[in-house]
């Protein structure tokens, strides 16, 4: 019986025969077992693999054949079962690809379906270019092919054979966490950073395990996937900045309708503070702000500026977010910090006011179902007295489920 860590080895070989069997051969050479699976659909792999998947999908499909994009979808929705499958039997541990463009495409929308935590590897041709649609929301390590791949030379070769060392690597890592303890997911963002890790040191001090997410669009969106399975007793939405940004195409806006939806199949507390939600971060520096904000208060940040929501943007917001809420309100609680929303939020801050504030907390009120219980504190999101409230009343919220 083998039991050496397999690898699974996943590509087009139709057209990257060679790298991929290098791949293999390096694998074996560190001491691991691998597993050679063709997902080209061109032709059969030219070398022997374990599993040719373009007889299955494309030989033996004619409704595929003469279609390109047809064929490619009919693959990676084949080969993600394949590979689901295998992990879960437990027979691979990890999974490396190479390729170029539709190698990458492939590949990677393949690697979405093995679990956080399980190695994936991906090198590619196109990895300088935004990857930030095809990395998504899962731990895909892209390395940079830098030549392009034909063929094994002292270029691709060398690349190549870091990436099988790296994945090695990482199949014998052996470090395991704590899971004896409940876990909190933290979404924050640069502007409440000092509210984030007071709100971080009060959890932890009651004894729960803290996951901070970027509230960056993606880092949100991860945090609802992990959310759907099962991952956190409880979720602190400290940054709700995500919908301002998203109202304005901002830097942080790239979230999917399921952020701050209820989580599905499962009744998870959320706390929800407005954090960041007196702003939307735009890319524009004091040297050239457009035209529409000329005449709104900015916080200039680095190649980034924050502008103060109006009125009718707030408005909107509050529509939004209660909307949202309103579909679980027996899982949801307001929290509202009244001496400001951010760094920039407070008195004397660039971004300061009150007034704005204020509609939105009482125009959500109407809107929200009379189930959530709404809080307001004297203190700002950043204030570490803040911080120990959010946690005692997260840890309440917790203990009641």
């Amino acid at each position: 019986m083998n039991t050496k860590p397999v690898i699974a080895i996943v590509g087009t070989f139709d057209t990257k025969a060679e790298e991929h069997i290098f791949l293999k051969d390096r694998i074996e050479q560190m001491g691991l077992g691998a597993l050679t699976v063709n997902v080209g659909t061109k032709s059969p792999s030219p070398a022997p693999v374990d599993l040719d998947l373009y007889k299955l999908v494309v030989e033996s499909n004619p409704a595929v054949q003469d279609s390109r994009d047809k064929a490619i979808a009919a693959m990676i929705d084949q080969a993600r079962t394949r590979i689901k499958n295998l992990y879960a039997a437990g027979e691979i541990a990890g999974m490396i690809s190479a390729g170029g463009g539709t190698g990458t495409h492939i590949a990677t929308g393949i690697m979405h379906e093995l679990p956080l935590g399980v190695p994936k590897v991906m090198v590619s041709t196109v990895a300088s270019r935004n990857m930030a649609k095809t990395v998504g929301t899962k731990d895909i390590t892209m390395m940079h092919s830098v030549a392009d791949l034909l063929g094994v030379n002292s270029v691709s070769g060398r690349i190549l054979d870091r990436a099988a060392a790296g994945i090695c690597g990482m199949v014998r890592s052996a470090w395991q966490p704590d899971q004896t303890k409940k876990r909190i997911a933290l979404p924050f963002f640069g502007f409440i950073t000092a509210g984030a890790e007071a709100t971080r040191q009060a959890l932890e001090k009651r004894g729960y395990e803290v996951i901070a997410f970027h509230a960056n669009g993606i880092g949100g969106m991860a945090m609802e996937e992990l959310a759907a399975q099962g991952y956190f007793h409880g979720i602190l939405d400290l940054a709700t900045h995500e919908l301002a940004d998203n109202l304005l195409d901002g830097y942080c806006g790239d979230i999917g309708p399921q952020r701050f939806e209820p989580v599905p199949g499962r009744s998870i507390p959320r706390l929800v503070v407005p954090g960041g939600l007196d702003c939307a971060v735009l890319e524009f520096t004091r040297h050239d702000i457009p035209d529409p904000y000329k005449d709104r208060k900015i916080f200039f940040y680095d190649f980034r500026s924050a502008i103060r929501l109006n009125k009718d943007e707030t408005r909107t917001l509050a529509d939004r977010l209660s909307e949202k809420l309103n579909k679980a309100p027996s899982t949801v609680k307001i929290l509202i910090p009244l001496q400001g929303w951010s760094e920039a939020d407070r008195e004397g801050g660039p971004l300061y006011d009150p007034p704005t504030n204020r509609f939105f907390t009482e125009y959500l009120k109407k809107r929200l179902n009379s189930k959530i219980e709404f809080q307001d504190v004297n203190l700002h999101i950043n204030d570490t007295e803040f911080g120990e409230i959010a946690a005692q009343v997260m840890d309440v919220m917790v203990r009641k489920k």
